[in-house]
């Protein structure tokens, strides 16, 4: 296969293929001049029918906008949780699936994952379980939906919400129904690499008239009219421009994910093939939407770390990353609130990587994807 671009070889592909790449339809730009000819910028008619189209999309009662991911997850926390709650979230996800929980005055409880699917493993949540547990945040990982009938067994016995963390969901589906559908409340994230972007801003989603209420509240400082506010809240608005570009992203929706999912497909089955490479495990019935491509390398079988790795196929114009390096429970800044390890978490967390995943990827670029891993893998093998 020749020597490697580290060690002075040709690289596999003659370009660079990114991990991710936001593809935007340039007839956004006529909306966007619009509104900024309008004068009208912030939160108005084009976020209300992006919220409606959203929750139409996801088959939800009532969806409204924020302007991230992470307040997204603030307002369902403190739409939900009390000061002192224990609220229960898997050990590895991004750091706002807990850091909010803390923001929001409860304590975030750390369970440990499955190791082939990365998402919560339900005996470790109902070991976490006490009398203080509010709530349980599945963390829909890389677009693989988690066990929702399991986790939600377990949520009624005990008299638990359900907060969905989707931000990395979009078009994910558990037995035929849409993530976003579920009872209680479901967060997603728009940042650019997700599956739809609106540059920055987030999406939560609820059947509840109540939570949802409570939540169009705290993202526009619990005003209830010009100048009444009737609980503090936050400003979490998302803007004009950003509801425009989202309206358009989701218009082409079922045209990303179908091809992420095609893409998905042939990097599960290629890489499949590869001695010491292990594609993350699809929860049963569930239909993947691969906001990431994500495996694990054996480290019985390479004569290299994953870092190594990692650096070896960059070298050969394949971008790849590490999603994610650190666990939450070895987090410096979340130290003081962890009281266990995780150990299937940290193990994980050493092996994983990612692979380019976006519906701009061509046959031919996930060929030299598949190419470049195959020359890396072989070089390092034992």
């Amino acid at each position: 296969m020749g020597e490697l671009s580290i060690n002075g070889g040709e690289p596999t592909s003659p370009r660079r293929i990114p991990l991710a790449k936001p593809v935007i339809d340039p007839d956004v730009l006529g909306d966007i001049r619009e509104i900024l000819g309008s004068g009208q910028l912030r939160q108005g008619g084009r976020v209300s029918e992006f919220e409606a189209l959203f929750a139409e999309k996801t088959g939800a009662s009532h969806a409204y906008a924020v302007c991230n991911g992470t307040a997204a997850l603030h307002v369902a926390y403190l739409s939900t949780v009390s000061p002192g709650d224990e609220v229960i979230v898997p050990s590895f996800t991004f750091i706002a699936t807990a850091s909010m929980v803390h923001f929001s005055s409860a304590k975030p409880v750390f369970a440990d994952i499955d190791p082939d699917t990365f998402l919560l493993d339900p005996e470790d949540v109902k070991e976490r379980i006490t009398p203080r547990t509010r709530a349980v945040v599945p963390v829909h990982l890389f677009g693989n939906a988690a066990d929702v009938d399991w986790l939600r067994d377990v949520c009624e016995d005990h008299g638990l919400l359900m907060i969905h963390d989707a931000a990395q969901a979009h078009g994910t589906r558990y037995r035929g129904r849409d993530i976003g559908s579920y009872d209680d409340l479901c967060c997603y994230s728009f940042y650019p690499s997700k599956t739809m972007t609106t540059g920055e801003g987030g999406m939560v989603t609820t059947n509840d008239e109540e939570l949802y209420r409570r939540g169009v509240l705290l993202r526009s400082h619990g005003d209830e009219g010009r100048y009444r506010h009737v609980l503090l809240g936050f400003n979490y608005r998302l803007t004009e421009v950003a509801a425009a570009i989202g309206l358009s992203q989701l218009r082409r929706l079922d045209e990303f994910v179908e091809r992420r999912r095609a893409c998905g497909r042939y990097l599960r089955e290629e890489m499949g093939r590869i001695d010491g490479l292990r594609p993350q495990e699809t929860t049963p019935e569930t239909e993947h939407s691969y906001s990431y491509f994500s495996l694990t390398l054996d480290p019985e079988a390479f004569r290299c770390t994953r870092d190594q790795f990692a650096d070896a196929l960059t070298g050969e114009n394949i971008d790849c990353a590490v999603h994610y390096p650190v666990p939450l429970t070895l987090q410096p800044a979340l130290r003081g609130l962890v009281d266990r390890r995780c150990p299937v978490s940290e193990d994980v967390a050493g092996r994983i990587l990612s692979l380019p995943m976006h519906p701009a990827l061509t046959d031919d670029d996930l060929k030299l994807v598949v190419e470049a891993v195959e020359k890396v893998a072989a070089h390092y093998l034992r």
